[in-house]
Order: C-alpha cells, then sequence, then structure tokens
C-alpha cells in the first residue's frame, strides 16, 4: 500500500471510529498503524474529533485507547518479532489524545481503573507506565543487544547493562544507532504526555502526580537504568562534535531530540511535592530524587557539571564564534536550568563540589549571560527568575562569595559597560543592569538581586570604579524621598544596600579603595538620606505628585535609569509597542509564572526593620504614616558609613589642598594605606540569607517547568489548545 493510500485509510479510520459505535474489529484496527510521521497522526485527528470523540461516543474513545495499549503490551511481551511501525504510531496515537482526555476530570480517573475483561486488577495507567517501561531496553528497538541475538523475553534483559550513555553508574559506550534514538523519544514524548495530569487538575487535586509517582516508585524495575540513562544522555551531550565549523548543517543530528526529550522527563520526574517537616521518608518514595541525592563520587560531579556547563554554554560560543553561525545552538538552557537546580537542591554533596573550585565561575558566567539577555523579553521573564533564584541558592555558601574574587576575562557578550575586575564586579553589573532595565515585570525580583550582593558582600576583596559607582547609583535611587514613601517594602530595598557597603567597610576594607573613595565623592547621597524628614506635611508634600499607580511606575524607572547611559536602551520596555518586529521567530505564545515568592518564604529571613508579616499582601489603599516611616529610619544602619566619613572626608580633603591634588589616583593611593582600625563600630555579624525550600517556591518551579515544556514542544504541538489550568496561556 502506497504511502497515500495508509493516509486515506488511517483518515478514514478515525472518521469511522468517530460515527459509527462499537468498531473494534481486527481488521478495521489495523488500519490505524499505518501513518508515516507523528505529524500525520496530528494533522488527521483534530483537536475537536478528538472532544467529540470523548464527549458523544465515549465508549469509542475507551477501545481506541485499549487497543493502541494493547498494541504496545503485544509488542513488549514478543520482542522478537515487534512491528516498530505499528508499536510507535499506537504510542503515537496515545501522545495526541491523552491530553484531551487528561483536561476532562472524570477521563482523568479512567486511565486508573483496572482494563474491562482482562485478567490483572492493575490500573491501565500502571499496565501503560509498565509496558513502555520495558520498551525503553527493547533490543534492535531501543538498544543495541550484545550477542545480536533475538530476545523472546524482556524480563531476561538487565537493563542496568544497557544504560543508554557512558556517565554515571556505567562506564559503557553504547554503539550511536539513529533509529534507536527517534525510537526512545517517541516512547519519552508519551511518558512527558502521561505525566502532563498536573496541568490539567487543581491545585487541590491529591493525585496530580500520580503518573510520576508511579513511574519513579521503587516498584519500577527500571527506575534507576531509565535516570541515569536521562541524566548520561543529557550530560554527554555535545553539540559542537569534533567542531568542524557547520557540520551541524551537513548532517543530521538524530541525538538533539532525544537529549531535549529526556532532559524534559527527567526535570518532570524529579518533581515532587513539597516534603512536610514532620516526614522523615526523605525521598524514598520518588527514586528518580533517592538516586541522585546519593550520587557521590567526584568524577560522577565533574561529568555532570561539565555536562550542563557546555550545554549552558553553548549559546555564548555560538555568537562569540569568528565565523558567524559555524557552531550549532541549542534552546534547552531553561531545562538546564531546573536540572542544575534540582541537583543542587536534591544533593548537596554536588553544590559543595560545585562551590568548591572556580568551577562555580563556569556555570556563574553563562547564567548571568542568558538572564542578561533576556532581560528586554517579556516572554522570558521566567528565565530571569531560574537563573536568579541558582544565584540566590549558591550565594548561601561562603565559598561562592570567595571565588567571585576571580579576575574576569571577558568570554561572554554580556551587554554591560566595559570594565577591568572580578566576577564580583561582574555580578553587581548585571544586575544593575536588570534593575535599571525599565523591565517592571523585575521588580519582584529587585529583593533578590540585593539579598545576593548582602550574601557576597563580606567577601568582595576589590570592586572596580565601575561597580562601585553602580552600587553607589542604586543607593541614590533607591533613597529618593518618592520612592521609599511609595511603599512599605521599599526602605527594604535601602537596608539590602546599606547592609552592603557595610559589610564591604567593615570586612573588605583593605582593597576596596574604589569603592570608599566613591562613597566620599557621593557622600551628599548617604547625608540626604540620613537627613530625610519623615513628618507627615514632609511625607503628604512628597506624594502629592502622584498621579496613577502606572505614572508612578514610569517615575520609578526613569530614575533608576543610569546616569551613565548615553544612549536610549536597545529595545522596548517589556510592554512597550514596538514598530520593529522581534527577532526571535516561532508561534506568538507565552506560559503566565506563578507569583514570584516573597524573599522572607524563600529565605526564612524579614526585613532588619520588619516584624514577621501575617500576609504578605500590601492593601490597595495604603499610605505613608509618619509613625511608619520614623520606625524604619531610625534603624537604617548608617552608622559605619557616616563614622567612615567624618573620618576620611576631612583627610581627603587636607591632602587635596595641602599637594594640590586633582588626580583622583592620587587620592585612590591615599586610601589604599588608610585604616579605620579602632575608628570604626564594633563589627556586626556576617548574616546569611539562605534559600529554604517550602510550598510556594516549590509551585513557583512547576508552573515554570510546566510552561517551558508547553512552549518547547510544538512540533508536534502536544498540547496547544487544550484547557491547561495550571497556567495561564497568552496568545498575540
Amino acid at each position: 500500500m502506497g504511502a497515500q493510500g495508509s493516509r486515506v485509510d488511517f483518515k478514514q479510520a478515525v472518521l469511522d471510529l468517530t460515527s459509527k459505535p462499537g468498531k473494534d474489529d481486527e481488521q478495521f484496527w489495523d488500519q490505524a498503524w499505518w501513518p508515516d510521521t507523528v505529524n500525520d497522526i496530528f494533522a488527521m485527528i483534530p483537536g475537536e474529533d478528538i472532544r467529540k470523540l470523548r464527549d458523544e461516543s465515549p465508549k469509542n474513545l475507551a477501545t481506541l485507547v485499549y487497543k493502541a495499549v494493547e498494541k504496545i503490551q503485544f509488542s513488549r511481551n514478543h520482542p522478537a518479532n515487534i512491528d516498530q511501525k505499528k508499536v510507535i504510531n499506537a504510542i503515537r496515537l496515545l501522545t495526541r489524545i491523552t491530553p484531551y482526555m487528561l483536561e476532562d476530570a472524570e477521563w482523568r480517573g479512567y486511565f486508573w481503573s483496572p482494563i474491562p475483561h482482562g485478567d490483572s486488577t492493575k490500573p491501565l495507567a500502571a499496565v501503560l507506565l509498565e509496558n513502555l517501561s520495558d520498551l525503553l531496553f527493547c533490543p534492535e528497538f531501543t538498544i543495541s543487544h550484545s550477542n545480536g541475538l533475538k530476545v523472546n523475553d524482556l524480563s531476561t534483559i538487565d537493563s542496568c547493562e544497557y544504560i543508554w550513555e557512558a556517565g554515571v553508574g556505567s562506564g559503557n559506550k553504547p554503539p550511536m544507532v539513529a533509529l534507536h534514538y527517534q525510537n526512545r523519544s517517541e516512547i519519552l514524548k508519551l511518558l512527558l504526555t502521561c505525566f502532563s495530569e498536573v496541568i490539567y487538575a487543581p491545585v487541590s487535586d491529591e493525585n496530580r502526580l500520580r503518573w510520576i509517582c508511579h513511574f519513579t516508585a521503587v516498584t519500577n524495575p527500571h527506575v534507576l537504568p531509565i535516570f541515569t540513562s536521562l541524566l548520561n544522555i543529557v550530560c554527554a551531550y555535545d553539540p559542537v562534535g569534533y567542531g568542524l565549523p557547520y557540520n551541524y548543517l551537513l548532517f543530521n543530528d538524530s541525538r538533539e531530540p532525544l537529549v531535549e526529550i529526556a532532559l524534559q522527563v527527567l526535570i518532570v520526574c524529579l518533581d515532587k511535592e513539597s516534603q512536610p517537616k514532620t516526614d522523615d521518608s526523605g525521598y524514598q518514595d520518588n527514586y528518580f530524587i533517592n538516586y541522585l541525592s546519593r550520587i557521590h563520587r567526584e568524577e560522577d560531579f565533574d561529568f555532570m557539571l561539565k555536562g550542563i556547563t557546555r550545554l549552558l554554554s553553548n549559546p555564548i560560543h555560538s555568537s562569540s564564534s569568528y565565523l558567524p553561525n559555524s557552531t550549532k545552538k541549542v534552546n534547552f538552557h531553561q531545562e538546564l536550568l531546573v536540572l542544575l537546580w534540582k541537583c543542587c537542591e536534591f544533593n548537596q554533596k554536588f553544590m559543595f563540589y560545585v562551590l568548591k573550585t572556580s568551577d562555580v565561575l563556569d556555570i556563574l558566567v553563562p547564567i548571568l549571560y542568558h538572564i542578561s539577555d533576556a532581560r528586554n523579553d517579556s516572554a522570558r521573564v521566567g528565565l530571569i527568575h531560574m537563573g536568579v533564584f541558582i544565584i540566590l541558592l549558591l550565594s548561601g555558601e561562603r565559598n561562592f562569595g570567595v571565588r567571585l574574587n576571580k579576575p574576569y576575562t571577558a568570554k561572554a557578550n554580556i551587554n554591560i559597560q566595559t570594565f577591568t575586575g572580578t566576577h564580583a564586579d561582574l555580578l553587581i553589573l548585571v544586575f544593575h543592569k536588570l534593575i535599571t532595565t525599565g523591565n517592571y515585570r523585575l521588580q519582584s525580583l529587585f529583593d533578590c538581586f540585593l539579598t545576593i550582593m548582602v550574601n557576597v558582600s563580606p567577601y568582595m576583596k576589590s570592586l572596580s570604579m565601575v561597580a562601585a559607582n553602580k552600587l553607589v547609583h542604586l543607593v541614590e535611587a533607591f533613597s529618593t524621598p518618592w520612592f521609599l514613601f511609595s511603599s512599605p517594602t521599599n526602605p527594604q530595598l535601602v537596608f539590602s544596600l546599606l547592609e552592603v557597603f557595610n559589610n564591604v567597610i567593615q570586612y573588605q576594607f583593605d582593597g576596596n579603595s574604589n569603592l570608599i573613595y566613591t562613597i566620599i565623592r557621593k557622600r551628599n547621597v548617604f547625608y540626604q538620606l540620613s537627613n530625610l524628614s519623615v513628618d507627615s506635611a514632609s511625607i503628604a508634600k512628597t506624594l502629592s505628585g502622584r498621579k496613577s499607580k502606572s505614572a508612578n511606575r514610569d517615575e520609578m524607572v526613569d530614575q533608576l535609569k543610569s546616569p551613565t547611559t548615553a544612549n536610549p536602551p536597545e529595545f522596548p520596555a517589556a510592554g512597550a509597542s514596538s514598530s520593529t518586529p522581534p527577532a526571535s521567530s516561532g508561534p506568538s505564545t507565552t506560559a503566565g509564572l506563578a507569583a514570584t515568592p516573597a524573599l522572607a518564604s524563600m529565605t526564612g529571613n524579614v526585613g532588619n526593620w520588619e516584624e514577621k508579616p501575617e500576609s504578605q499582601e500590601v492593601p490597595e489603599e495604603w499610605i505613608a504614616t509618619q509613625e511608619w516611616a520614623e520606625a524604619w529610619k531610625s534603624k537604617l544602619p548608617l552608622q559605619t558609613i557616616m563614622r567612615l566619613l567624618q573620618v576620611l572626608v576631612p583627610q581627603v580633603e587636607k591632602i587635596c589642598i595641602d599637594k594640590g591634588l586633582t588626580d583622583e589616583s592620587e587620592i585612590l593611593k591615599f586610601l589604599q594605606h588608610g585604616t579605620l582600625v579602632g575608628l570604626l563600630p564594633v563589627p556586626h555579624p556576617i548574616v546569611i540569607r539562605r534559600y529554604q525550600t517550602n510550598v510556594g517556591t516549590n509551585h513557583w518551579f512547576r508552573i515554570y517547568m510546566w510552561g517551558v515544556i508547553y512552549l518547547r514542544n510544538t512540533q508536534p504541538p502536544i498540547w496547544y489548545d487544550t484547557d491547561v489550568k495550571l497556567f495561564e496561556i497568552q496568545r498575540a
């Protein structure tokens, strides 16, 4: 039968099934296994036809699903005589149909009912997952058998000997077979589709992760080899290959689609509900998390870290090559950030290994590149959040702050002011750029930016003049009376910045002459803050110019924009219109994010001057009062800075007059040899705000992860036009 005839037969089979009750003869069903590609199936079965079948002929839909599962089970039971095209099309058919079943509450339960007239009481979902797991290690279908002999019983296969790639838990390098990669990808797509019940079920549904729970449970005999196969196939992937320019244009890369879907399945399987404080079970219910948490060999950590770093850095190498577009560029860096987060969260030893050497900087630079690159793209706000949360997690450890003192040699094309300095300077400049970029959707991250700076500030040894100016500029912007009185949380930003300055002065005075000089030169910023009028009349006068919330926002953005910016931003701020279409191609679709978790919930710390709030909600009609302003102003940690100015300003003025100095380099030399020993207040204890897992952040990560997966799976569009509940789909 020709390809065109096969397509016609398949479409007719679907139409017959939709219109005629109770079709179940084998000859009829044989017509359904002949499409050539997954796109054929998606094109031939429109979503409205699936819904019509579901709502008007539920028995026929159930029969269709049973027959597809039966075909998969038959192939699993007869691996020596497997009809690859038929079983792959059965898998594709389920991938197409399942989202429309999961969006309906009654049909979600259908998968967890026993098969009618079956010999087992196992629910259909369990049967499907077990058969798919077995087929992931089926000789000459998804793996190459060592002796080449036919295998009649998959239970005789030790899947641990057939891990897909060398790496964690395996030193064997299996042969590369493109057809096996394609078959694995099809199975993983169906698994990912089954796991997506969570995007349709209500948040209150306790069963929304049941597919994942069953698949990652100890009852799955392949859970370890599947976990290591997915992890290794991702971390071993090198899109550059042999490094020949433009080689990706000459040869089809059959590995990339497998790596991408493997990465998505891996991070989804590492999802779990937040652990109750009274639960001592650890990760024993989810064996993906269990095995990840137990990895401990340094060679395994090295393999994982180098793999993630290589792939995160790929866009940097691709864009900075001497030959334009000569290197293959991969686009799954958002999923990689989620994987890096999961590795650090579930395996403390891995995170400490990352922090132990300067390798942490190799992972930091691409993260800063990605979040800087996304700053003007409203569709990638989630990426910025994800990258900042990872840096917040790392900044809670002393080693991270210490490593930042390593000199930075520009490799990434990050759009910031040119400087000569350390990775700490790079961090400050990128954060300053993000704060002053004019994207109001990043305002919820200001607390995180500054908390990271606070965490690393006791260890910053030699800030550049550029970074010092940026820090003082932030104080200048955030300490304007209008901004301080506009929100009950705004003063906390000033508290955080002052804590950064105090930490540097108290613990790293030597070597930070650039920052000390900048504080002296811009001392009026601190004097004005110290002398801020907070009486009712002054507050009312300051706020009298408020017109509307949008005007306030614009005023704040204008205030924050860097005074050193000679030209307007290269891109319009998020939400602004532009006559120039965006450079990125593809559907104009974005997935909404959950509200950014409050910093107090992420770190377990509240502001320096606040009582622990009962709620993070700010009243709509909140107005600053004299009592409120006096409460926080009296606690401003200005003593160290004011004492520094009291001591050093007269000294600097004196040498300028006595020696006729006009060159700032001479003043810097004087400050380099100065000391404030015995003149400053007693050093305060270093306070590090470490990330703490909680329900709110767990929910945010789940929404972000599935939003990325939804948008990345467009060929075929697995979840397009279905009733997603977990996040909001925004289409232009």
